[in-house]
């Protein structure tokens, strides 16, 4: 049995012998073992793995639904275009322009967030086609070669 005089004093066993129960007279190891060291660095790796195709997948998606609400952007500036400047000349302004920058450029000042340049508008890899005024007509917008429906 312990005495108070003994608090302290090797027993055998740690001081918190219920805690651990490695012999008193060894050092208390702080470090980790190159075994668990490398377990918690497989699970890693299994997890980043396991995870990686899907944060790929949530990233494409996400720019995909970004360009679709650009090119939405645009067809609302185009409708507010005819609305402030009329048909006519509307029409007349659009038919002047012979690109699409220039075509941007008129509709930028209806964007609520707008680039000065279409390309930094819209996410990489995504054009847009202008379509006519009058009629108005959804802009076109494709990846690649390839025409979205949206």
């Amino acid at each position: 049995m312990l005495k108070p005089q003994d608090h302290g004093r090797y027993t055998g066993l740690c001081r918190n012998s219920y805690m651990s129960r490695q012999p008193a007279n060894l050092p208390h190891s702080h470090a980790f073992s190159l075994v668990e060291m490398l377990t918690a660095v497989a699970i890693i790796g299994i997890i980043s793995f396991l995870a990686l195709p899907n944060l790929i997948k949530v990233r494409s998606d996400a720019e995909l639904n970004m360009a679709i609400a650009r090119a939405e952007s645009l067809n609302m500036a185009m409708a507010t275009l005819v609305q402030v400047r009329g048909r006519t000349q509307a029409k007349s302004d659009w038919n002047a322009s012979t690109n699409s920058q220039t075509r941007y450029s008129k509709l930028a000042p209806y964007l609520s967030y707008a680039e000065s340049q279409l390309t930094s508008y819209l996410p990489n890899g995504y054009t847009i086609t202008f379509n006519s005024i009058d009629p108005l007509k959804k802009v076109t917008l494709k990846q690649g070669g390839k025409t979205i429906a949206y």
